[in-house]
């Protein structure tokens, strides 16, 4: 009878550690994201909600709202044209960073722009948004970029206040709702790893558009793929973009000529931002006025919390892949096969070991 015994403990011991093997490597990697010190949300595009329809979030031990993603044309929701976007509107790869990867394509027809997305309704006052005083954040993003340069994800609801698009007037009309999003470079270099943050949800330095943004002097590789990141630490107003794990320094010279970082120089020359001078460069001019001639753009200098939305209402939705704007273009395209948020400034270490998680190599879905 013992042998019998030793036998089946035996067996068993062998089916545990299979079924810990056949985790590996997708759940060793998604447990690595999820260990990180606040974690508070991951979407590696595996995972499904209970319905199995929608794609759903690892959540911080914290977390109890339904953070699984819709799918939405918002052409649709804001000015009343084209169709309702559904899954699959999202071609998949069958293999990512942690086993698969959703696809946005670059759509020809200007009344579809789907994306991803929580509501806010869903996500109002958790751990996901991000505000208010004291607040820090970080996020990773594991994607493989092939063209565009907008929006990757986020809290960045850019309105639908500022002007018509096409020809067509909005039926929505919405202020800015942003708090923080990452983005694939925009104007302040095409193509990089870039983070924009807002203290008021709206405009920033006299423009109609946020201002305040952080990038890395290198470029996301087409065609390849990337771990994009940043960090806003607030104790230390620092906003800090990361690329593959990396945060190089990177300065503007002669920012007033700039098309993006002009309105952050506009604003020191008024009074408005006034960054410590480790952060800016500047001389004396031959009227004898001090002027500025660098500005650093990774880490920048952000000394404000981020918007803080009195009510759901006020707020707007986490998105991947696009956000809700105006000029309605086309923006980042590609694929993304990791989104991961955090409630803390994470550390240059952690940021390190996050991008290193899937240095091996895509893997299949198991």
């Amino acid at each position: 009878m013992a042998n019998v015994n030793h036998k089946i403990c035996c067996s068993l011991l062998l089916t545990v550690t299979f079924a810990a093997s056949a985790q590996s490597p997708y759940q060793n990697r998604v447990d690595q994201v999820r260990r990180t010190p606040g974690f508070v949300a991951f979407w590696d595009f595996v995972r499904l909600d209970p319905s199995g329809a929608r794609f759903d979030a690892w959540r911080g031990s914290r977390e109890t709202a339904d953070f699984s993603l819709d799918a939405v044309n918002y052409v649709q929701d804001y000015w009343g044209q084209g169709r309702q976007a559904t899954y699959a509107d999202f071609p998949l790869l069958g293999r990512g960073p942690f086993g698969e990867a959703v696809q946005f394509l670059p759509e020809k027809d200007p009344t579809f722009r789907p994306l991803l997305m929580v509501p806010r309704a869903r996500l109002h006052n958790t751990g996901l948004d991000v505000k208010g005083a004291r607040r820090s954040v970080s996020m990773v993003v594991w994607l493989m970029r092939e063209t565009g340069n907008h929006a990757i994800a986020g809290i960045w609801h850019e309105g639908t206040d500022l002007h018509t698009s096409a020809g067509a007037p909005v039926q929505k009309v919405e202020r800015g709702r942003r708090q923080y999003a990452l983005f694939a470079g925009l104007a302040a270099n095409n193509g990089a790893s870039a983070v924009h943050v807002s203290e008021n949800g709206a405009a920033s330095f006299g423009d109609r558009y946020a201002r305040n943004l952080a990038v890395t002097p290198e470029l996301i590789k087409p065609g390849e793929w990337t771990v994009v990141g940043f960090t806003f630490d607030n104790a230390k107003n620092l906003v800090t973009a990361y690329i593959n794990g990396k945060a190089n320094p990177f300065w503007i010279d002669d920012p007033l000529k700039h098309p993006f970082f002009q309105w952050p120089a506009k604003g020191w020359s008024s009074g408005e931002w006034n960054p410590p001078k480790k952060y800016i460069k500047t001389r004396v001019n031959a009227e004898g006025k001090r002027e500025l001639t660098a500005l650093q753009a990774n880490p920048y200098w952000f000394p404000h919390d981020l918007y803080s939305p009195p009510t759901s209402a006020d707020g707007g939705p986490f998105t991947i892949g696009r956000v809700i704007h105006t000029s309605r273009n086309v923006g980042f395209t590609g694929w993304i096969g990791g989104v991961a948020v955090f409630d803390r400034a994470l550390s240059p270490k952690d940021m390190a070991r996050l991008a290193a998680i899937a240095a091996s190599g895509p893997i299949s879905k198991q």
